[in-house]
């Protein structure tokens, strides 16, 4: 299949929103007329770099001058007993999703492990598919890996709740259990959910395998400077397979977004071309579960304070701004596009007036800085 979008698997694809073709990053069409040769369910098995050449997996050596890397990550796999037993999914995939649809249905019982994006997002399409939901996590809350605020979390354990899931936390998952097929999930305490359908969201690890036998450097990613180079100058990478350097922040990282992917191969592109630019942007992010948009700008390290405009026990609008002094580092938007959108313009500046203003839902944002 062509190279696909993978935030709508959980959410429209899932559902029968979408179907391949409308997820698709470009009809098939386009690159040829790009003069670009898309050759697919072919595998590089090895790179010699100072041949400089590609083997494939069908037998055939490719010749480069400049290689670009975008390998992208797997799932993390985690070692629950019974977790290969027929209806225990992964969420990565279309082939994994396919899988999913077919133990879907209204009335069918769904257990999630991980209650991170993925599997909130996906506790969402199950239940507008209309399956009861279960979503069980480890740690004390949910999203407890990616969002700080605890009003943040409050809310989507509330909205969840709202619209039928059941989440529970502190859950240590000791085995899907089961004659023939996944029909249960035992915690450690004792208690058992049943389960039609299991999915499991642990998170990814970077494809890393390729470039560390090709002796590239490696470090929690394939490490690429500020312009996308690898530790090899003919070699650049981008994604979520790559440990970056993105100079708007001041430590190397790895970034696991759609946002970042994209400005990455823009800046490896530029780097490839000879017109070299250095990565330096805010980060952004989303989230659509519901009738609910989170929208993230930036990035909460360092932060010394929080505005909160809106009410976050209330309804379903609102934003917090993380501060540092009076230095805008982040914003999370909840069906505020207002608030992301000044995000977007004004984080990692230092704000002209005081952040307590930010509160004022009726006072627009762009006024405050006009």
């Amino acid at each position: 299949v062509e190279p696909y979008h993978r935030p709508p698997l959980s959410k429209d694809y899932l559902t029968g929103g979408k179907a391949i073709e409308n997820i698709l990053l470009k009809p098939a069409a386009s690159y040829e007329k790009s003069k670009v040769t898309l050759r697919t369910g072919i595998q590089v098995k090895h790179i010699d770099r100072s041949a400089k050449t590609c083997s494939l997996s069908n037998g055939e050596t490719v010749k480069y001058d400049k290689l670009a890397l975008a390998v992208g990550a797997k799932v993390r796999k985690v070692p629950i007993k019974g977790s290969d037993k027929p209806g225990v999914f992964y969420l990565r995939t279309i082939a994994d999703i396919d899988g999913i649809r077919e133990h879907t249905g209204k009335g069918r019982s769904a257990v999630i492990i991980g209650g991170g994006y993925i599997g909130l997002e996906t506790a969402a399409s199950l239940r507008k598919l209309g399956m009861s939901v279960t979503v069980l996590e480890m740690m004390p809350k949910i999203l407890q890996r990616v969002i700080v605020a605890q009003g943040m979390t409050d809310f989507f354990m509330r909205i969840h709740k709202e619209e039928g899931v059941s989440i529970v936390t502190n859950a240590q998952v000791e085995e899907i259990a089961g004659d023939k097929q996944a029909e249960s999930v035992v915690c450690a305490d004792g208690k058992t959910f049943a389960a039609d359908l299991v999915i499991i969201g642990a998170g990814i690890l970077p494809n890393t395998e390729l470039a560390e036998e090709a002796g590239i450097k490696i470090n929690n990613g394939i490490v690429v400077d500020e312009f996308c180079r690898t530790s090899d100058a003919d070699v650049v990478a981008v994604g979520d397979c790559t440990f970056n350097r993105n100079l708007f922040y001041p430590k190397p990282m790895r970034m696991e977004s759609v946002q970042n992917a994209v400005d990455q191969a823009k800046t490896a592109a530029a780097t490839l071309c000879e017109q070299a630019r250095p990565y330096n942007c805010a980060v952004w992010f989303w989230s659509d579960q519901y009738d609910v948009k989170l929208q993230i700008v930036g990035l909460y390290d360092g932060f010394t304070s929080t505005v909160i405009r809106g009410n976050p026990a209330v309804g379903r609008k609102f934003a917090i701004f993380y501060l540092k002094g009076n230095t805008l580092i982040a914003v999370d938007a909840i069906n505020s596009p207002d608030a992301y959108v000044f995000g977007r313009k004004h984080v990692g500046t230092e704000l002209g007036f005081d952040a307590s203003k930010l509160a004022d839902m009726e006072a627009p944002l762009k006024a405050l800085v006009s």
